[in-house]
């Protein structure tokens, strides 16, 4: 498990053995079963999440009850309720498992410790919100600018594994459609 992690912060900065044990330390583990919550809306986010197996989804439920999923999280992908995390305040998502799943857990204050003693860390983790913000913005504008049929494949493009591992209605309520509306685009 340690190697995944190993790996993933060494597309952006390369450890030796010494730094990364000094890394790894400040994780820790955790295992959760299919529809186990990770992260509940009016809790607390203490913790930023690294994915090693398995797939999760991060939601937001208006007044009407209706779900709109903000990311999906999967292998060597970084999830939390983001505001909650850095302003440490409750969550106004909720983050649960569409598959089993095991996380490796970086407490906010471990964080900030870790990038004082690590440029290199403090370097992977600028790159990697820089990474995420850019994410967020085209998708916040391809879902001003585009039709459902285009966002539609534009996912479909870049993430083809998801819809072999997400229900439709997961991905239709990513999208913004209707499960209807989903299964015209795809044809079944």
């Amino acid at each position: 498990m340690s190697n995944v992690l190993r790996q993933h912060i060494e597309q952006i900065s390369p450890l030796t053995d010494t730094e990364f044990d000094h890394i790894q330390s400040y994780f820790t583990e955790k295992k959760l079963r299919k529809h186990q919550f990770l992260v509940q809306e009016g809790n607390l986010v203490g913790h930023e999440y690294f994915v090693v197996s398995g797939l999760l989804k991060a939601a937001y439920f208006n007044e009407a009850g209706k779900e709109h999923i903000i990311q999906f999280a999967m292998e060597n992908w970084w999830i939390t309720d983001y505001q909650a995390y850095v302003n440490q305040t409750t969550a106004n998502l909720n983050i649960d498992c569409i598959e089993a799943s095991t996380l490796l857990c970086l407490s906010f204050e471990n964080k900030r410790k870790l990038c004082e003693a690590s440029h290199k860390m403090e370097h992977f983790f600028r790159v990697k919100a820089t990474s995420g913000y850019v994410a967020s913005q085209q998708r916040i504008l391809s879902l001003l600018n585009n039709d459902a049929q285009s966002r539609y494949e534009q996912l479909l493009a870049q993430y083809p594994s998801l819809f072999q591992r997400v229900p439709k209605t997961l991905i239709a309520a990513y999208l913004g459609v209707s499960r209807e509306t989903l299964s015209r685009f795809s044809g079944k």
